[in-house]
């Protein structure tokens, strides 16, 4: 597949849901906090269910996949650690620096994104769930022991955690998966017809929360920085680790693009609520996530040709 046939079929179909989702909320004003609570509590878990469900993941290549995810994520967590004293930022801007390059946007980017490219291949959908959910226990644990260690006790998190209706759908689904529970059709159909709305609400939401960052400022030396971090600097690690750990085919091709996404829009949530130099993860969050269009279009090319 061609790199203009890629932005056309992948990556133009989700800016315009962004861009849609951007110009409702500029007229409308949406309530942006119910419309996440729907796609938290009730169509993410639908897919993430589903996906699970239909999906047949090897033990042996679950547990490759979670060894990657670990090493990954430690060998960013040390670079960002190195490039934030590099840089001279205070403790404020390096929480949000190191944040916005470890914290990856693999909910309501990264999922459309992959049910697009696998909607043929379910295994793929699959892995990029599971590295939703490793991205969610990132979020809250190292995420937010950078902007507040000294304030939320290790219980605390554990119990956000367990609150997450994802995680939840996530056991269910690997569960019933694994022992071959029949879901009745009556419950089987709307649970689809969730699933089926995610993509859309998801990406709409995302726009809608773009369109509230204000412009300002957005090109500084951090913000360039972090960007260049999240979208090439991640991709490049997650290359080497995936040709070290000897991974290839789907599992491959699905781990290298789930490492292009954007900076999560979580780090820019917890900032805010924590009031840790919000504008800058705001910023953060929208410029990565417009450079993305061309960088995750190029990292997708290039899964194609390297893990085929």
């Amino acid at each position: 597949m061609f790199i203009g046939s890629i932005f056309l079929n992948v990556i133009l179909p989700i800016l315009i849901l962004v861009v849609l989702g951007a110009g409702l909320q500029r007229k409308f004003s949406f309530n942006l906090k119910a419309v996440s609570n729907l796609i938290t509590y009730c169509l993410m878990p639908a897919a993430v269910f589903i996906n699970l469900y239909e999906t047949e993941i090897d033990v042996q290549v679950l547990l490759e996949i979670i060894g990657y995810l670990v090493a990954f994520s430690l060998v960013i967590i040390i670079v960002t650690t190195i490039l934030s004293k590099v840089l001279k930022l205070d403790r404020g801007e390096a929480a949000i620096f190191k944040n916005s390059i470890s914290l990856i946007n693999s909910g309501n980017y990264g999922i459309p994104v992959s049910q697009l490219l696998f909607h043929a291949n379910p295994l793929g959908i699959s892995i990029q769930i599971i590295v939703m959910v490793f991205q969610n226990v990132l979020t809250y644990t190292y995420g937010l022991y950078n902007l507040i260690s000294a304030t939320k006790s290790g219980l605390e998190i554990l119990k956000s955690l367990l609150k997450m209706p994802v995680i939840h759908a996530m056991l269910l689904g690997g569960l019933f998966n694994w022992l071959h529970v029949p879901i009745p059709n009556f419950i089987w159909v709307p649970i689809s017809h969730l699933s089926d709305a995610f993509l859309a609400i998801a990406l709409i939401l995302l726009g809608a929360q773009l369109a509230q960052i204000e412009l300002k400022t957005i090109v500084n030396r951090t913000i360039v920085t972090s960007s260049i971090g999240r979208l090439i600097i991640g991709p490049s690690v997650a290359l080497l680790l995936i040709l070290l750990f000897g991974l290839d085919g789907i599992v491959a091709q699905s781990l290298f693009i789930a490492s292009s996404f954007p900076t999560s829009r979580n780090s820019s949530t917890l900032a805010l609520e924590y009031d840790v130099h919000p504008d800058l993860a705001a910023q953060t969050v929208l410029f990565s996530t417009i450079l993305s269009a061309v960088t995750v279009t190029f990292v997708v090319y290039l899964s194609g040709i390297l893990f085929v």
